[in-house]
């Protein structure tokens, strides 16, 4: 993990990092929604800062009211007060409102966006080998929501402070213009002085703790999902060692953040705190002479902190700004990663093509590992004709499993052509299959959701993979359960084999996907599969699967590889 190379980017081009993820939603088709909406909030913005100006007016009024003992003067000034009061309670309430509206609008079209992104062109599956992006589930889920909601908050709060600085500046100039020339003196000040002394270390600490907590929760939601696999192994004391090793590096960030949160505070409440002496001290001499009034004095105070807040947004809210520009580069460097083309990390050193035909063949593909480290494969050239299979062999570590999956397509690094047809005809079986959630006919009917099955097709299916009381044992095709744990790995694989019987697919890609089976259950499955024409491209290791195929790709690891028929082959001892 490298922190501090990442932080490089934070600061320069936020403004353009932070124009490119929020633009396109006030450009694209809910514009006319979005800026309806914010063009609401700024009226009503400016009706609260009519009202703050009111205020401060009626609180100079009744405070020189009862400086002076004049009673209808005062009550007159409390029943305008109480007035007020009715009016601007809930036009605040009204523009929370709206505002936590459009925020929700606002994530919820970027959410969507960003979703269409993570799904396409299997970037989800891409990301598993990109160190820089850490917990995407986290910059999609929170990152998102918290970019949406802090960047209508920050907006909103320059809109107002524009709104309340051209409302008080006026007040404050008419009572002293000394304290004009100070306030803007002041300010620039307490601005340069946070920007400059607080900024960086900051915003690079908030990056690290995003970070470092969202490492915290994935370790803690890894130990879940692998719960029953880590007790069988009794090595709950080594994940709770990594488990407490990743809380103790987001503790330890957050102490480092919490001592220069500890300056800022310092530094931000003497700052604040200030401007309670500093009006009063300056006209003091015009008050006490009986140039001015008390009430004037306490009204010069009022829009004293009022243009003071305005030009000093920065350093009220910097604590929160610095959070907010680390979700930026978080959402930023996710942004770019979604965008790309999903082989142009590999495109210096070449890619494998892929080609849609109507058969499966590779034509001379050398396979790299992902990140280039070793050859797995170096100029193979294969064809597998429909109805006859192809099973792949080899040692442990030979480039098995890497070579289905460059099949598949999930794996380019390397060079050559791989033919293959359409993703309709071609389904993918791993090893460990994937239960999604849901109801026992989503599981068969997966990944076609849209396919149309009666029941009795599905229960007739189930009978074919052996599991003709699956449906009765858990209470029918639609109830909702997590097969994942209720489940064997040996019921998963036939459960997996079902779709590939329902789908009929040109091809097949069993990566080990009757491991956990008896060779009885194994070859009635293979026996259908082939009855189903569908063309099996297997890898296996037991000799029992050679009848079911027409060839045999033996890796040797190295790059080495030779092909064999099967009739005739013997495994090695």
């Amino acid at each position: 993990m490298n922190d501090g190379s990442n932080m490089k980017t934070v600061s320069p081009h936020l403004w353009q990092r932070f124009r490119d993820i929020a633009v396109p939603y006030w450009r694209m088709e809910e514009k006319s929604k979005a800026w309806g909406l914010l063009v609401l909030l700024v009226l009503l913005l400016l009706g609260q800062t009519g009202f703050a100006v009111l205020f401060n007016e009626q609180t100079g009024e009744f405070t020189s009211a009862l400086a002076a003992h004049n009673a209808d003067r005062f009550w007159h000034s409390i029943k305008l007060c109480l007035g007020l009061l009715i009016g601007a309670v809930p036009l605040y309430a009204f523009y929370y409102y709206v505002r936590d509206k459009l925020g929700n609008h606002w994530r919820r079209w970027l959410t969507g966006r960003f979703l269409d992104s993570y799904f396409r062109d299997r970037h989800f599956y891409e990301l598993n080998a990109n160190a820089a992006i850490d917990n995407p589930d986290q910059r999609i889920a929170e990152d998102i929501n918290t970019f949406t909601q802090r960047s209508l908050f920050f907006l909103l709060i320059l809109i107002g402070s524009i709104l309340q600085l051209l409302a008080f500046s006026s007040v404050l100039w008419f009572i002293s213009r000394e304290l004009v020339y100070f306030l803007v003196f002041y300010a620039i000040a307490g601005t340069l002085i946070t920007v400059f002394v607080y900024g960086k270390p900051l915003v690079g600490l908030n990056f690290r703790q995003l970070r470092r907590e969202a490492d915290f929760r994935f370790g803690l939601v890894r130990v879940r999902e692998n719960a029953e696999s880590i007790a069988f192994y009794s090595g709950e004391a080594q994940e709770l060692q990594q488990v407490k090793r990743r809380f103790t590096a987001a503790f330890d960030n957050f102490n480092l953040l919490i001592r220069k949160q500890f300056s800022l505070n310092l530094f931000q409440y003497a700052y604040t705190m200030l401007t309670i002496v500093l009006p009063s001290a300056i006209i003091a001499s015009r008050v006490l002479s009986g140039e001015l009034e008390v009430g004037s004095a306490v009204r010069a105070a009022g829009a004293f902190a009022a243009v003071l807040s305005a030009i000093s947004v920065i350093v009220d809210n910097f604590e929160s700004l610095s959070r907010f520009a680390a979700g930026i580069d978080r959402l930023d460097s996710f942004t770019k990663v979604l965008h790309a083309d999903p082989a142009s990390r590999e495109r210096a050193g070449g890619v494998i093509e892929s080609v849609q035909g109507p058969g499966l063949a590779l034509q001379g593909v050398t396979l790299l590992t992902p990140h280039r480290e070793r050859i797995l494969v170096r100029d193979l050239s294969v064809a597998i004709e429909p109805g006859k299979g192809l099973l792949i062999v080899g040692t442990s570590g030979s480039g098995k499993s890497s070579l289905l999956r460059a099949i598949a397509g999930l794996w380019y690094s390397g060079s050559g052509t791989i033919i293959r047809p359409g993703p309709e005809e071609i389904l993918f079986l791993p090893q460990q299959p994937y239960m999604l959630p849901g109801t026992l006919r989503s599981q068969l009917l997966y990944p076609h959701k849209d396919r149309q099955a009666s029941d009795t097709e599905l229960l007739e299916l189930l009978v074919k993979v052996n599991l003709p009381l699956l449906a009765e044992r858990f209470g029918g095709l639609d109830i909702e359960l997590d097969w994942e744990k209720l489940l064997s790995i040996g019921e998963q694989q036939r459960l997996a084999f079902a779709r590939v019987l329902l789908s009929c697919p040109r091809f097949a890609i069993l990566d080990e996907a009757t491991s956990a089976l008896d060779i009885g259950n194994e070859e009635s499955l293979y026996r259908q599969l082939l009855a189903s024409h569908t063309t099996p491209v297997s890898v296996g290791h037991r000799s029992t699967l050679l009848k079911f195929h027409h060839q045999v790709l033996e890796l040797g690891g190295e790059g080495q590889w030779q092909a064999h028929p099967a009739k005739g082959y013997s495994f090695s001892a």
